[in-house]
């Protein structure tokens, strides 16, 4: 058994119904046993252990990001300046995409993205492709190599869209069909059937979608639902005996307790009465909303209908990989809104509850005895003025407010996957060179497990 001591903070349930949902100690230990949580609690509780990995208190550890939607391949476009969703789609998107057609590139970007994700402390992403078959296998064989928790799909897209990215309906469908017998349930992998959205969707590829799901139930649905005004009116031309665009996606079995639904800004009542009853669960990428001027997420009335959401950076309408970054966009797109959130609850949105919206959450998302122990190492002085403000911290809720607003992948100290150090601001993943050095976090080893 391995142990590490340090401060430590973990959800444990949901704070918007309980505020006391979490748990943190200043001086604990996490330990560690054939890559799962054994025992967590305080330092003077600890078990006997043959080894211990010791951290000052400059250090907090805490769970793994959980990244609810982001695209992959738009990672080289990311912060591309200029128009609403649509016609950001025409000028960056889908140019972009259809350089995946090219395995040398596939595999340049998929070895960048999942360093980056790494160094931004997420440890679990659910991920569109592109309509590549290629470069989705180049995306899930990378993940497999560095030990990333994905979930992957290729896009499904038959109209509105580029020829080069365009597949007919059974094209799309045996090919989805082949990944996931080939990837779903493999390791830490798991496969998302993935139209783009109604738009890119004709009514037949949505029926295969829906009957591959129905083949497969144990698969994902990832798509995109209500994100901007301009892209609903349009799914009403395209659709119009439909009754709005989330009963769309209904019709074709779409909607379900494993649908992850992203944006869904714009729903009205019956629309979100509906998700709700589907269990279906939402994305909110507060990053990409602002940046493409989509609106504002309605979370308060959300959390009225029932609906489990969680927090994506999109990528690369949001313009950072960086959790810190998409819980603070969070927190002040809900102040405008009139929702004062604590800083508890954007973590939580941050960790526990992507991973319970994808049924992860006896794997990942907190700290507790059972779970594998995918972990952080966050540095509270990675920077002159986090460490200016952690230190007069009076609590572990400021810690984490400070974090949120000030933190940056310089605080990611280290990434741990089943207990095991994946990368450090030394020691970077497999093939990929590191950065700064350990400075001012104390780790020791001891072969009797003890304080020395």
């Amino acid at each position: 058994m391995k142990l590490f001591r340090g401060r430590i903070f973990t959800p444990t349930g949901n704070p918007f119904e309980d505020s006391r949902a979490w748990t943190a100690f200043e001086d604990g230990f996490l330990a560690v046993e054939d890559g799962r949580i054994a025992a967590i609690g305080p330092w003077s509780s600890r078990p006997e252990a043959s080894e211990l990995v010791e951290f000052g208190s400059a250090a907090l550890l805490v769970p793994g990001f959980v990244d609810l939607h982001l695209h992959a391949p738009q990672l080289e476009m990311i912060g591309s300046f200029g128009g609403q969703l649509l016609e950001w789609l025409e000028r960056y998107t889908f140019p972009n995409e259809a350089k995946f057609a090219d395995p040398k590139h596939a595999e340049r970007v998929a070895r960048l993205f999942y360093d980056e994700l790494y160094r931004h402390g997420t440890l679990t992403a659910l991920v569109f492709s592109t309509t590549h078959t290629s470069a989705t296998e180049t995306f899930f064989r990378e993940a497999e190599r560095v030990r990333f928790r994905a979930i992957l799909g290729k896009t499904m897209m038959d109209r509105n869209a580029p020829p080069e990215l365009l597949e007919d309906p059974e094209t799309a469908h045996r090919e989805s069909r082949g990944l996931i017998e080939r990837w779903n349930g493999r390791g830490r992998l798991g496969y998302a059937i993935t139209p783009r959205f109604a738009p890119t969707s004709s009514p037949r590829l949505l029926e295969l979608a829906g009957a591959l799901h129905a083949e497969f139930p144990e698969t994902w649905v990832h798509t995109h639902l209500s994100e901007s005004a301009i892209e609903i009116e349009w799914v009403r031309r395209l659709f119009p005996d439909a009754r709005d665009y989330a009963a769309i996606y209904d019709r074709y079995g779409l909607l379900g307790e494993r649908s992850v639904l992203a944006h869904a800004i714009h729903l009205d009542d019956e629309e979100r009465a509906l998700v709700a009853s589907r269990g279906s669960r939402v994305a909110h990428c507060p990053n990409s909303n602002l940046f493409l001027g989509s609106g504002l997420f309605p979370m308060q009335q959300m959390l009225e209908s029932g609906i489990a959401f969680g927090l994506g950076s999109d990528v690369g309408a949001g313009t950072a990989l960086s959790m810190f970054s998409v819980m603070a966009d969070a927190y002040k797109v809900q102040q405008v809104r009139g929702l004062v959130l604590t800083p508890v609850q954007l973590w939580y949105l941050g960790t526990l509850a992507g991973a319970r919206a994808l049924h992860l959450d006896a794997e990942t998302g907190s700290l507790e005895p059972g779970k594998a122990a995918d972990f952080l190492v966050l540095d509270l002085e990675a920077t002159p003025l986090l460490e200016a403000r952690t230190r007069t911290s009076q609590s572990f809720e400021e810690i984490l407010a400070a974090l949120i607003f000030l933190g940056d992948d310089r605080a990611v100290l280290e990434c741990r996957v089943e207990g095991d150090l994946l990368r450090s601001r030394d020691l970077s993943i497999p093939g990929r060179p590191g950065g700064a050095t350990f400075a001012r976090v104390n780790r020791r080893r001891s072969a009797e497990g003890g304080s020395q």
